[in-house]
């Protein structure tokens, strides 16, 4: 929607306000969809485990919110069971200390955690994804793509493929598992940005390959990176350093975010985009041999199963 509204104000001077403007309402709706959401029944049972509310209240407003987001059908006792084991391996992990510090982060299971979910947020980022979208119109109008407005046209439909890609990731996650997505779609990323850094040095009388290259380099990256990256990060920490855990993966998201946002124009000028495509298809065959080697597959584990039978071998 973004993408549209921009093309449509390409020329008008201080048209991109229209795009923040029309994404207000969006922002609206959220911001009361957030009322509606119900606590986390995981986050209830830990204040009860912690000393900051009644056992009793919290596993009943743990059984309801489990409720809501389970769905009618769901029984009262496999929600029942559900709340017993949480509030146990909750126990489990809180027996002997308190919620884990961020130095324990980088201790034992944490350790191997944090390698896991900070790598993939950290390649999700270096491998040029913002380099990429935010220059998409640059690269566009060098592929013959002249005024920017015919540029802003064809990002419309990188947006649109975007917005389809995620929609198959969602459908596909819990079927085909994290890991064949993740390593087919870096795989994709790899070879889409092996095509833009030939577009630029042997194949610059073919535009649509640059096209072609940017609609391959999204839809892989709404495959694999974009959304499973925060997924893993999600559900791979230990219960007691989970929060400390996702705060630096996010951290080490935004940093690399910005790193790469901030040096692509400086690296395009000093090396050329086709060497600076070529940069970002080797750092993608790094990520690629990372999530082969590093990342495991966490489809139908619960949280304490990845906790025990993945980060404590």
């Amino acid at each position: 929607f973004g993408y549209l509204v921009g093309s449509y104000e390409i020329d008008v001077v201080g048209g991109w306000r229209y795009m923040f403007g029309f994404s207000a309402p969006l922002a609206a709706i959220m911001a009361v969809g957030m009322w509606s959401l119900p606590p986390s029944p995981r986050w209830l049972l830990l204040r009860a485990v912690q000393g900051k509310g009644p056992m009793e209240d919290n596993k009943k407003k743990a059984m309801n919110a489990l409720r809501r987001l389970k769905g009618p059908s769901a029984s009262d006792k496999v929600l029942t069971d559900e709340i017993e084991n949480n509030l146990s391996s909750i126990k489990a992990a809180y027996a002997d200390q308190a919620e884990g510090s961020i130095f324990q982060v980088f201790e034992g299971a944490s350790l191997k955690a944090f390698t896991i979910g900070g790598g993939l947020v950290l390649f999700q980022q270096i491998t040029g994804q913002p380099s990429v979208l935010y220059y998409a119109t640059s690269i566009l109008q060098t592929a013959g793509f002249t005024t920017a407005s015919d540029a802003a046209k064809v990002s419309i439909l990188i947006g649109l493929f975007k917005f389809v890609m995620t929609g198959v990731a969602v459908l596909k996650v819990d079927n085909l598992g994290r890991r064949p997505l993740m390593i087919g779609g870096v795989s994709g990323i790899t070879v889409a940005l092996f095509l833009l850094a030939a577009y630029y040095k042997v194949l610059s009388g073919f535009p649509y390959v640059a096209v072609g290259a940017l609609l391959l380099y999204v839809g892989c990256y709404q495959l694999s990176f974009g959304p499973i990256s925060w997924l893993m990060v999600s559900e791979i920490f230990p219960l007691r350093t989970r929060g400390r855990g996702i705060s630096l993966a996010v951290l080490t998201n935004f940093g690399s975010n910005a790193l790469v946002t901030l040096a692509f124009s400086p690296l395009q000028g000093y090396l050329g985009p086709a060497n600076v495509f070529l940069l970002f298809a080797a750092i993608s065959l790094l990520a690629l041999l990372f999530v082969i080697l590093n990342v495991p597959e966490t489809k139908g584990l619960s949280l304490e199963e990845i906790e025990s039978k993945i980060l404590k071998k």
